[in-house]
């Protein structure tokens, strides 16, 4: 699949562990909403390993693949290749671009999590597909999380690279507006979409919020 930066607009990032729902049903209706790329990122306390991961990321792909929304897998080349995802997403400390490049095909769009404008630039000057930038807010959903950089942060590294940004770290629907303003191209979200009453209605109110920014 061809990346072009619109495809980063609506970015949901789900595993089993992200949801009490059935995360088939929670994709589908987050679909149907109007996300445009999905993450899958089975890793946590309570996420499942094994075949049993597999087959989940079979089926979110397989209902991905009919939708035509870009099927990206976190931080797991044998996974990524096993699911022939369209991409893989890699932290800061997990295995170098370079290397990664080298394991997996061409065509395979390469997301890059960063947080500072020096880190940014490194990804600018290694091509990767797009960046992820944050958290721009605390989150409880990873354990590791960064400091939060803000909006003011978002601004800064905008103003530094060209590369195409998701700004990620607890951003809910009113959030959205003001993010994209300040210099995202999408947002990425996992509990607002993943724990949400109505998957569906809260994909379409991020969707209609980034036509509209403040």
């Amino acid at each position: 699949m061809q990346f072009q930066r619109e495809l980063l607009n609506n970015y949901f990032i789900m595993g089993s562990q992200n949801t009490s729902q059935d995360p088939i049903k929670v994709l589908r209706a987050a679909i149907t909403g109007g996300i445009t790329c999905f993450q899958f990122r089975e890793k946590g306390k309570g996420a499942k390993t094994g075949i049993e991961r597999l087959n989940l990321g079979l089926n979110l792909r397989k209902l991905c693949r009919e939708h035509r929304i870009p099927f990206i897998v976190n931080d797991d080349i044998e996974l990524a290749l096993k699911l022939d995802a369209d991409g893989i997403h890699v932290g800061q400390g997990d295995i170098p671009v370079n290397e990664l490049r080298q394991q997996i095909p061409p065509h395979y769009m390469i997301g890059l999590s960063t947080s500072t404008v020096g880190e940014s630039l490194e990804a600018e000057r290694l091509k990767v597909d797009y960046i992820g930038v944050g958290p721009i807010h605390a989150t409880a959903t990873k354990e590791d999380a960064l400091q939060p950089i803000g909006l003011k942060g978002l601004q800064e590294i905008r103003q530094h690279t060209q590369l195409p940004i998701v700004a990620i770290g607890g951003i809910t629907v009113a959030d959205v507006s003001q993010v994209i303003a300040h210099g995202a191209d999408g947002v990425a979200v996992i509990s607002e979409i993943s724990q949400s009453e109505n998957p569906e209605k809260t994909a379409k109110q991020i969707r209609d919020n980034i036509r509209k920014p403040k």
